[in-house]
């Protein structure tokens, strides 16, 4: 995102928060001092809409990684975290930033992004699930609610910009604009904005240690991650790592968390291969060159790399076109462990670019047998099967899963370009209405639907389902959206 768009959606942030913030604290003029502060200033379901509306603009904003292998596995560590501290009503979101920086973030109603550099930067999942409990402790103790209970009394403006610079460093904008603005925003509070800002790190280390202890993580991870980024806090760094920024760290706060970590038992754990691979899908995409991926993975011998290694080469020899030795690699991969998903992915996909079509589809069968529903799969063999013209067979197994996953807006998408290229234009345009509305086009997304009212030969089953659409978005459009709308049906 450049300065410019960082602007706007900054801009954006700050009224949304402002119109929300006045408006809860208007109905609170009246109301007794009691229960939970912050549930009289912003309440479970406020949050959920600001979270949904920052999502849909970070997801317009392009920065989000569509990998669904590596949201697969951020979000099987994030549940495996979240399931473990209490808060049965919270439904999270984990999702992973195109971003070298290293950081990571919690937005209002428990949309925790990661970023891609955090995950490289990592020398273990304990350390990868130690910052992602520490994020949703942040979620789950509601810190952006108490934050603004506790600052009542500065004004709404002032406050509403905090939050944004802080949400908005989410989609990758710099630090100086980001730390500008919350200087401004801070004024004469800063102090007190800053201790309790410390108050909820903590809080978030306590809360977010006992999580990965009882997910079954190394308590030691959190702790030990924090290390890894006071190191980088030196004199001789050119650059302060923005997890910095906006987690202060100190060698109270790390001794406090191995003090903390000693409550719970010490365990032996081992980083699963998702881990490894994850990291090396990141390693591979974020080089200059396929040549420097390659350059990365070659500095160790191949007899002394571990299989998240071997299978990051694979994909560097993939990336620089040469597929004889990306076979080798992953043929011997797959040979040798059959339950993982990405070995099956990747040689699939070698083979199709070799032209062995009948031998890439085979592996995709098998691996939807193996694995059912698991969108990795779905998603990359929908992909191999719009390049060979089964469009249908894409729709078919697209819209099997997405009837029993939350799908991600890109693969919506994929969705509305198998319905079309299988002669299905009304439902590929109202699949790209679902697009639309998913990243905050309410407008577009009506006019789809209208796009898909006027195709001749329109079933009456679907006739209805799509007008009833139209009315229930209506009922959430603003006065300006509704004039937008009124305009472009002419």
């Amino acid at each position: 995102m450049n300065r410019i768009s960082f602007f706007r959606h900054l801009i954006g942030i700050i009224l949304s928060l402002s119109l929300l913030i006045n408006n809860t604290y208007a109905q609170d003029l009246n109301l007794p001092d009691i229960g939970n502060p912050a549930d009289a200033v912003l309440s479970k379901n406020d949050e959920a809409q600001i979270g949904s509306s920052i999502m849909r603009q970070i997801r317009a904003s392009g920065s989000v990684v569509e990998d669904p292998q590596i949201n697969e596995y951020i979000s099987e560590i994030g549940y495996r975290v979240a399931s473990h501290i209490n808060d049965s009503e919270r439904n999270f979101t984990f999702f992973v930033i195109d971003d070298p920086s290293i950081n990571a973030f919690a937005l209002p109603g428990g949309y925790i992004g990661v970023h891609s550099g955090l995950i490289e930067a990592t020398r273990s999942e304990d350390e990868l699930a130690g910052v992602i409990a520490h994020e949703i402790a942040h979620v789950t103790q509601r810190h952006i609610a108490r934050a603004l209970a506790a600052g009542k009394k500065q004004s709404l403006l002032s406050t509403a910009i905090m939050l944004g610079a802080v949400i908005a460093g989410a989609a990758g904008a710099g630090s100086d604009a980001v730390q500008g603005a919350m200087a401004v925003a801070q004024g004469t509070q800063m102090q007190q904005q800053i201790n309790f800002t410390r108050e909820n790190e903590h809080e978030a280390d306590r809360i977010g240690i006992s999580a990965l202890a009882r997910a079954g993580f190394d308590p030691r991870g959190m702790a030990s991650f924090f290390e890894v980024m006071s190191g980088q806090n030196t004199l001789a760094s050119m650059r302060v790592p923005e997890f910095l920024k906006t987690h202060p760290v100190t060698s109270n706060r790390i001794a406090e968390a191995k003090n903390r970590a000693r409550l719970f038992e010490k365990k032996d754990t081992k980083d699963s291969i998702n881990y490894g691979i994850s990291r090396a899908r990141l390693i591979v995409s974020g080089k200059n060159s396929p040549q420097d991926a390659i350059d990365f993975y070659t500095q160790k011998e191949f007899k002394y790399m571990n299989e998240a290694e071997k299978y990051g080469l694979a994909l560097s020899y993939q990336s620089a076109g040469d597929l004889t030795n990306a076979k080798i690699i992953l043929d011997a991969l797959l040979n040798s462990n059959k339950g993982i998903i990405a070995y099956h992915i990747a040689l699939a996909d070698i083979l199709f670019s070799l032209e062995e079509l009948d031998e890439s589809i085979d592996i995709y069968e098998k691996a939807m047998k193996l694995f059912p529903r698991n969108s990795s799969v779905v998603i990359h063999y929908a992909n191999i099967l719009l390049q060979t013209g089964d469009a249908e067979l894409a729709h078919d197994i697209l819209l099997d899963l997405l009837n029993n996953v939350p799908p991600t807006p890109e693969q919506v998408r994929l969705i509305a370009r198998a319905a079309i290229e299988s002669n299905n234009p009304a439902e590929a345009n109202y699949y790209m209405a679902e697009y639309r509305f998913m990243i905050g086009d309410l407008v577009g997304g009506i006019n789809f639907l209208r796009r898909a009212l006027n195709i001749p030969k329109l079933n009456e089953i679907q006739r209805i389902r799509f007008e009833a659409r139209i009315d229930f978005v209506r009922d959430f459009m603003t006065e300006e959206q509704l004039q937008q709308l009124r305009r472009s049906s002419g």
